[in-house]
């Protein structure tokens, strides 16, 4: 049995498919906000996040982009860190299921479950949905596509290894009953009791012969292991569970909360619990699905993120241009309990102005510039007390229990909502005791237990807000000599600042946006950034257009230098990049093209090149070429030729064009 003072949390793991939005950070930020809030309780906290790297989906698209499914990941996966480190992600570990140590151990299980036999062999046809990785029956379609997501599916048969998960049917139903905590919000357990449970769960597709890029079955490699037992597992990987280093697994397991979305809850609420009964572990304590993050009234997918007018979407952007805190803080406060949120630029700006500008900012400016004004600095001890004084002291002194309830319900937003009830009865208390007047009035002895009770519920509402902002409250609390302080100990009581005490003064916490003029700015940058992307794709399709007739590296013909002119405006929407070439070979059933492998330094290119007759792919790898970026993708051949190298062509002979060797991959040539 797991120690009482140990709190285990864990996001889903991430699907690097493509470039990731805001709707990614919602999750992790929440589960952030939980690990931290335990830690400053004097937990031992593990905070568990990570990549599912596996699947149909990955292979096909690193097929298309010409490059292997690692390369095809792993910027996108070094991209997802760099925004957790931008939004100040506290995780001990971040797994990706191509790791070594989670290969292993997802074999094992696998092996385990196959040989009491949960497992077992058989052959499948159904309805496939490779976006999903879901197969399903004519039954459970929703208009013919898939139920999940709403796309086409396609009928697939093939040998499977299937888990006996119909036969847990009736341990998940009773484990709802039993445990009314275990699957949150109760909506939830609705849907999984009625639209799964009830109808009868069917045994479960647990390998594929058809796709390569996965876990091979250690007893049968044509299989790979599917997404159910490979992602999932993920959560007893990480603890090293089944290894000879499992002390983590010893110390943490059961996790306290897995939280998700609700598109995958069936396979937390379901699929997950039954794989631990066959395994004989103890269950997860909660399962939390949460809403989704809205723009348009639509979830927030990697896919529309450029399809969504002129909001921003992306995360590093919005932190760049505004702060982790403010970005932390919207999706925390902004989203309801279990239900959907929505994010427009408006609404994000809006609430940093309500709550962060006005409520704390305002607070902690005035209450810092008053204690400099009318006492060069120093706080002195409360004296003459009124009755507003125990009206704010008893609400700071109830926040704390209140935030505790909260945050062990998964109710950050209510919790934040305790927080800055401080802020606004602390900013009420500036007007109905006019420090100013008592100051004028020469009223020192009142204008001190004013000023002191101010500066300690600014210390309330920063310290409480410590697990949610990363920045703002440690910044506050050294303006009221408490750097450092991370101690909810020192909450059980108002007046732990002690006489003496010096108060610094500083710019704006959360300087407060002009609106109206930032909307307009956001606006104009993202309508002349789309209007450039138009420009970009238009020039390239006219090269695209050309290039039969203009260029022996698309394959064409030699055509007429002079036939027709352009402006320095039409040369200027040509996008020419330095590439190295990591891999070439020939194309099948064509004597003329190559099908090169570019890198970009950042990314990589598939390029079809009609200079077979002129170089061996032997000779192409580990050249320098010219790269229109920008031209629009065409199919050669079978293959999909993702831009065009320049080549110079005089007497029948073709030479491509080289740039110095000492530029780097990626540069702009201008």
């Amino acid at each position: 049995m797991k120690p009482k003072d140990t709190f285990y949390i864990t996001t889903p793991i991430y699907y690097p498919s493509g470039h990731w939005t805001i709707g990614t950070c919602y999750t992790t930020v929440i589960c952030d906000g939980f690990a931290r809030y335990n830690r400053m309780k004097g937990k031992k906290v593990f905070f568990l996040t990570g990549t599912d790297e596996h699947g149909q989906k990955i292979e096909k698209k690193a097929a298309e982009k010409g490059v292997t499914p690692m390369e095809f990941i792993t910027p996108l996966v070094d991209e997802l860190k760099n925004i957790w480190k931008a939004l100040d992600i506290s995780y001990d570990r971040f797994i990706r299921t191509t790791d070594a140590d989670h290969v292993a151990v997802v074999q094992k299980i696998f092996k385990q479950l196959y040989d009491q036999g949960d497992i077992y062999k058989s052959e499948y046809e159904g309805w496939y949905c490779t976006p999903c990785e879901s197969f399903w029956t004519d039954s459970q379609l929703k208009d013919g596509k898939c139920p999940d997501c709403g796309r086409e599916v396609h009928k697939d048969k093939e040998e499977s290894y299937f888990f006996r998960l119909s036969k847990y049917t009736d341990k998940i139903l009773k484990l709802y009953e039993d445990n009314p905590e275990f699957l949150q919000p109760v909506s939830r357990v609705n849907e999984m009791v009625n639209n799964f449970l009830k109808p009868g769960l069917s045994d479960l597709c647990v390998s594929r012969t058809s796709v390569k890029w996965g876990i091979p079955v250690s007893f049968d490699e044509k299989h790979t292991v599917y997404v159910w037992i490979d992602a999932l597992s993920n959560y007893l990987s990480a603890l090293g569970y089944g290894t000879e280093h499992d002390e983590n697994f010893r110390t943490f397991w059961p996790a306290d909360v897995h939280m998700t979305g609700k598109e995958i809850i069936r396979f937390h609420a379901i699929i997950w619990p039954a794989i631990l009964m066959a395994l004989g572990l103890p269950l997860p304590k909660r399962v939390y699905g949460h809403g989704w993050l809205l723009i348009g009234g639509d979830k927030l997918s990697k896919s529309k993120a450029d399809a969504i007018g002129n909001e921003l979407t992306d995360p590093l952007e919005i932190v760049s241009r505004y702060g982790s805190d403010a970005l932390r803080y919207f999706l925390l406060r902004d989203v309801p309990f279990g239900n959907d949120g929505v994010y427009t630029n408006e609404a994000f700006l809006t609430r940093i102005n309500s709550d962060l500008s006005n409520d704390l900012g305002n607070l902690v400016s005035r209450t810092s510039a008053m204690i400099n004004q009318y006492f060069d600095g120093v706080l002195y001890a409360p004296e003459q007390t009124e009755k507003f004084d125990f009206e704010l002291i008893e609400v700071c002194e109830k926040a704390p229990a209140i935030v505790d309830k909260a945050m062990d319900e998964l109710n950050v937003s209510e919790a934040l909502a305790a927080i800055f009830a401080i802020c606004g009865r602390a900013n009420k208390y500036v007007d109905e005791t006019t420090p100013w007047i008592l100051a004028r009035e020469g009223k020192k002895e009142r204008l001190k237990t004013v000023l002191y009770n101010l500066a300690e519920s600014v210390r309330f509402a920063a310290l409480l807000l410590k697990p949610f902002l990363t920045v703002a409250p440690d910044k506050i609390l050294a303006l009221f000599g408490c750097e450092g302080l991370n101690d909810f100990e020192s909450l059980k009581k108002f007046g732990y600042l002690k006489e003496g005490t010096r108060v610094s003064t500083c710019a704006p916490v959360f300087p407060r946006i002009d609106i109206k003029k930032e909307l307009a700015e956001v606006d104009k940058m993202m309508t002349e950034r789309k209007k450039a992307k138009a420009a970009a794709e238009k020039a390239a399709a006219k090269v695209s257009g050309a290039s039969g007739k203009t260029s022996a590296a698309a394959g064409g013909k030699e055509g007429d230098a002079g036939s027709s002119l352009i402006t320095i405006d039409d040369f200027a929407k040509v996008s020419l990049r330095v590439a190295s070439v990591v891999a070439c070979e020939k194309v099948e059933k064509s004597d003329k093209l190559l099908k090169l492998t570019l890198s970009l330094g950042n990314e990589t290119r598939t390029v079809a090149s009609g200079i077979a007759k002129y170089y061996s792919p032997e000779e192409m790898v580990g050249k320098k070429v010219v790269l229109v970026a920008n031209l629009k993708p065409a199919m050669l051949r079978g293959v999909e030729s993702q831009g065009m190298i320049l080549c110079s062509e005089a007497d029948g002979k073709v030479k491509i064009v080289e740039p110095s060797a000492d530029m780097p991959d990626g540069s702009v040539i201008r």
